[in-house]
C-alpha cells in the first residue's frame, strides 16, 4: 500500500476506472452510496437492455447474455440510437458521483483512463475543483483528423489540470460508444493502428510505458479487461515497466497465479474499494 501511495502522491501513476467503481456502498461502509443514485452495473445493465427487446424470447436457450450479446441484440432488434439512449437514461441520468469518486477526484491523479461512459467522474472532478481535459476513442480516425491528444503547447497535466481518457467511448457520442460485439471486434483492430490513426493519445502511451497504473473497479477475470491490458502494452518491454496493482476483494486465482506470480505484470490487492479509497487518502 505505501508503494501505491508514493506514486499517487508524486503524480506518476494512472488511475484506470472500471463500472464497478459505481457499485453501491456496503453496509459496514462509513459512506452512503446507493439506488437510485448509482448506475447499473455491467451485468444489470444488460438485462436491462436485454428485457426491454426480449432477448430470453427470441433465443431462449441464452438465459443471461453478456452486455456485449444484449447491446448487440438490441441494435440489431432495434437500432444504434435508441440503444444508446437507453444506456444513457441508465448510466448517467440522475445519477450522481459517489463519495467514492469525490474521494478519487481530491487526489493528485494527472492522467485517467476509464471504459466508463458516464461523465461522473468529470462531475467529481468538477465538485473537486479542478479542470480536466476530457478526451475520447474515435472508432473511424484517420491520419489527416486532429490530434487526440493532451492539447499541444500546454503544459504536462497537473493534478488540478488532470488529463482523462475514455478508451470506450463518450456516451453524449453515440457514435464513440464501445457496447456491442461488433464494436468491440472494431476496438480490437482499431488498438493495431499506429501513427495518427492510433486511437490511444501518445501522453498516455508515453506514460504507460513508465508509470504504473491502479486499476478500481474491475475484476481482472474479465476476459475484455485483460485484453485491454495487453492490448495497451503490446508494443512495450515488460522488463522496462513497473508492476501494475488491481484492488479486487475476490480475485480469481487462476487469473491470480498467471498475471501477479508468473508474468508479474501487476500486484493484487485484495481489499474492497470502499475500504481501500479511504485508506489511500490518508496515507496520501
Amino acid at each position: 500500500m505505501s508503494e501505491i501511495a508514493k506514486c499517487v502522491k508524486d503524480g506518476e501513476c494512472i488511475l484506470f476506472l472500471g463500472s464497478g467503481i459505481h457499485a453501491p456502498s456496503p453496509p459496514t461502509s462509513d459512506y452512503q452510496y446507493g439506488e437510485p443514485d448509482c448506475p447499473p452495473l455491467a451485468a444489470a445493465l444488460a438485462r436491462l437492455l436485454a428485457e426491454k427487446i426480449c432477448f430470453s424470447d427470441r433465443l431462449p436457450v441464452e438465459i443471461s447474455p453478456t452486455l456485449q450479446r444484449a447491446a448487440l441484440g438490441y441494435e440489431v432488434w432495434g437500432d444504434r440510437y435508441q440503444l444508446i439512449k437507453e444506456v444513457r437514461g441508465a448510466v448517467q441520468e440522475g445519477k450522481k458521483p459517489s463519495p467514492l469518486l469525490i474521494l478519487l477526484a481530491s487526489l493528485p491523479f494527472r492522467l485517467v483512463i476509464t471504459t466508463n461512459y458516464d461523465k461522473l467522474f468529470e462531475d467529481a472532478l468538477l465538485l473537486a475543483g479542478k479542470s480536466p481535459t476530457v478526451k475520447f476513442y474515435k472508432p473511424n480516425r484517420s491520419e489527416s483528423d486532429e490530434p487526440n491528444d493532451y492539447p499541444p503547447g500546454q503544459l504536462i497535466p497537473t493534478p488540478t489540470h488532470p488529463f482523462l481518457f475514455k478508451i470506450h467511448g463518450d456516451i453524449d457520442d453515440p457514435k464513440s460508444v464501445v457496447i456491442t460485439d461488433d464494436d468491440y471486434t472494431k476496438f480490437v483492430l482499431r488498438m493495431t493502428c499506429y501513427g495518427q490513426a492510433d486511437p490511444i493519445p501518445k501522453l498516455m502511451q508515453l506514460c504507460l510505458s513508465k508509470w504504473p497504473i491502479l486499476f478500481l473497479g474491475y475484476s481482472l477475470l474479465d476476459y475484455d479487461l485483460r485484453l485491454l491490458f495487453q492490448l495497451l502494452r503490446w508494443k512495450l518491454d515488460p522488463s522496462w515497466m513497473p508492476p501494475s496493482f488491481s484492488v479486487d476483494r475476490q480475485p480469481d486465482p487462476l487469473v491470480l497465479e498467471v498475471l501477479q506470480n508468473q508474468r508479474r505484470y501487476l500486484k493484487y490487492i485484495v481489499q474492497d474499494v470502499w475500504a481501500f479509497v479511504p485508506d489511500l487518502i490518508r496515507r496520501v
